[in-house]
């Protein structure tokens, strides 16, 4: 496998952090989240950073290439799109899966997958159609996790070390998930990175998050903590990275505090005594992305015919529709999870996706009195109406949702929120008998 080219270290590019992110000094390269972008309408502090010749990684997060489907083949067009929108060296993808087909459920975030030959062999080839599909080169993340599955056959070392071998797709290592599944999973970072195939490291992520109640939750909304720290002096005591990358996805901090975390990765990464320098990989070059090769492809052209995966999709389906029922829908837990963390995740996802639907539509905490009012309907809400698309459909349906019940209860508010659903959703409100017979069909359900 070719040698990384250098990224050097960078930042997640956010809005809320756009003016900052152009004023720091010494910033190699920059990650934006795929779904966030559109290719034709780039912002305009993002397209100032890729003319000065900042480099830009998409980061998708929506694939599911560890789901029982096969990858969406709109959604491998659209991340396409922006690899060669933003002349990217690379796209990025998480190993997770993000929801069922059937029942139609999304998850709104990203799920382990079982490490298990069934789901390895699923992943596999949802990586090489994703490959294929792909005109540069592909690296998966390895994420942060709340619980396990029950019943794993390998290790995380095992499972990307041979998910490397038969894909030859590259890793994208997030120190700060090792440290979150140490806490959460009691894994062993240090067995992890011994294990791993780091000639596939494309680059690393670093984040914060905070420990409650035994529990580490990778926020990306607090400051990077000297453990996760230490995992990267880890990491680097074994390997130079090619890139290193600081994600920040909330309660965004000063310029300086921003500033100040960067510097603290770049002296870890530049520390004496760390990895020997590798030769020099080869020069970045600004071909036309349809012309690159990707390490995966001629991977997968040396790469025997495996079998037929069908009843292994059907295992894996079977298992995390179970799940992910238990998870979003209220239906009891499947044997062998730890229910309390599974309880802790159901309460995790619930707030996420409150938080991600009032960023979508910042008018709904206004129209419904302010930020613990919404809160309070949203969760009772989000109880019995399970995702089934994404977060602008469920803002869509929490408002008929209230409005089937006749809410708020506020006139003037229940009409601000008619012309608010009104406006987005293309349709008239739903009549008073067609609420009332909706609610009724509710309480029955």
């Amino acid at each position: 496998m070719k040698p990384m080219a250098h990224l050097g270290v960078g930042i997640g590019w956010r809005p809320e952090i756009a003016d900052a992110v152009e004023r720091l000094d010494g910033l190699d390269w920059v990650e934006v989240v795929a779904e966030n972008i559109c290719p034709g309408h780039l912002p305009e502090p993002l397209r100032r950073l890729r003319e000065r010749g900042t480099r830009i990684v998409p980061h998708g997060v929506s694939l599911g290439l560890g789901g029982a489907d096969r990858p969406d083949p709109e959604k491998l067009a659209a991340l396409a799109e922006r690899a060669v929108a933003l002349g990217a060296p690379l796209v990025t993808e998480h190993i997770a899966f993000v929801r069922t087909s059937s029942p139609l459920l999304e998850a709104g975030h990203l799920l382990p997958v079982p490490r298990t030959r069934d789901a390895l062999d699923v992943l596999c080839e949802n990586v090489t159609i994703a490959q294929d599909a792909l005109p540069v080169p592909l690296a998966l993340e390895n994420i942060a996790a709340l619980f396990s599955w029950p019943g794993e056959e390998l290790t995380e070392g095992q499972f990307l070390t041979e998910l490397v071998e038969r894909t030859g797709v590259r890793l994208l290592i997030d120190v700060a998930n090792l440290h979150t599944n140490r806490v959460n999973r009691g894994e062993d970072p240090a067995a992890v990175l011994d294990a791993i195939p780091l000639e596939a490291l494309a680059y690393v992520h670093v984040a914060g998050g905070v420990e409650r109640g035994g529990v580490w939750h990778d926020t990306h909304a607090h400051p990077v903590p000297p453990v996760v720290l230490d995992l990267l002096a880890e990491l680097r005591s074994r390997v130079e990275p090619a890139g290193v990358l600081l994600e920040r996805d909330d309660d965004f901090p000063t310029e300086a505090e921003l500033a100040g975390e960067l510097a603290a990765i770049r002296e870890v990464v530049t520390a004496r005594g760390a990895a020997p320098q590798p030769a020099a990989p080869e020069p970045m070059t600004t071909l036309p992305v349809a012309t690159v090769a990707t390490d995966a492809g001629q991977a997968a052209a040396t790469e025997p015919e495996r079998g037929d995966c069908e009843a292994a999709r059907i295992r894996v389906a079977l298992g995390q529709a179970a799940l992910l029922s238990a998870l979003v829908a209220g239906t009891p837990v499947p044997e062998g999870f730890d229910r309390a963390r599974i309880r802790t995740q159901v309460r995790a996802l619930a707030a996420k996706r409150a938080d991600v639907v009032a960023k979508v539509a910042p008018e709904l905490p206004g129209i419904l009195g302010g930020r613990d009012p919404y809160r309070e309907a949203f969760l009772a809400y989000a109880k019995r109406r399970p995702m089934t698309a994404g977060y602008r459909r469920d803002a869509l349906d929490f408002a008929e949702h209230l409005l089937i019940q006749d809410l708020p209860a506020d006139p003037a508010a229940r009409r601000r929120l008619t012309a608010w659903w009104r406006e987005r959703a293309g349709a008239r409100p739903p009549r008073r008998v067609v609420r009332w017979a909706r609610a009724l069909a509710g309480r029955a359900a």
